[in-house]
């Protein structure tokens, strides 16, 4: 068996031809090799977050306090960033646009001066506290920032309470919502 072992290693040393054999699992090996690396690096582009500016799941820049709506005036759409912009006398807030109960996407009910849930009957006030319906709790908000020209965040939503963010009266200021940071509502007592 040693003589077999020492004669094969021998004509390798020799440089001997390798067989058809040995050839085709090295190309076997290889290719495998290869085929690993490649999904390998596929899964892990894929799982990286690409969230561009102006994309759900990331930042939207809504641009000056001076392009806010005004105070107690009704909720604004943002269809791409899914959420609706509420400004009242507490501060801006953005609710998430999808209902806490089964995911349907709620509208503002003017006449009302509410949300209402199509599908089930859900109601939220426009802060997004609960009112009524089988919603398990209050809408969900994103993070909102208040930042300077120079790039400072001066105020941010509180990822424990979710309250609206207080915005100064520098007409400067820029106000962003970050889609990546949900806040979950409060639960229905």
């Amino acid at each position: 068996m040693a003589d077999i072992a020492v004669s094969r290693s021998e004509k390798l040393e020799k440089g001997t031809k390798i067989t058809r054999r040995e050839w085709l699992n090295y190309a076997w090996l290889a290719s495998l090799g290869v085929l690993l690396a490649d999904i390998g690096g596929i899964g892990f582009l894929f799982a990286m977050p690409r969230f561009k500016e102006g994309e759900f799941g990331g930042v939207f820049t809504l641009g000056p306090v001076s392009n806010l709506p005004p105070e107690d005036a009704p909720p604004v759409n943002n269809p791409k960033g899914m959420f609706w912009l509420v400004n009242d006398e507490k501060g801006v807030l953005a609710l998430y646009k999808v209902c806490t109960h089964l995911g349907c996407l709620y509208g503002w009910n003017d006449q009302e001066g509410k949300f209402i849930c199509p599908c089930h009957g859900s109601q939220f006030e426009r802060d997004g506290t609960y009112i009524r319906g089988p919603a398990p709790r209050s809408l969900d908000r994103f993070v909102v920032q208040a930042v300077s020209p120079d790039g400072d965040v001066l105020a941010e939503t509180d990822p424990e309470t979710g309250e609206p963010v207080p915005i100064p009266d520098d007409p400067e200021v820029i106000v962003k919502v970050d889609t990546g940071r949900k806040i979950l509502g409060k639960r229905r007592a």
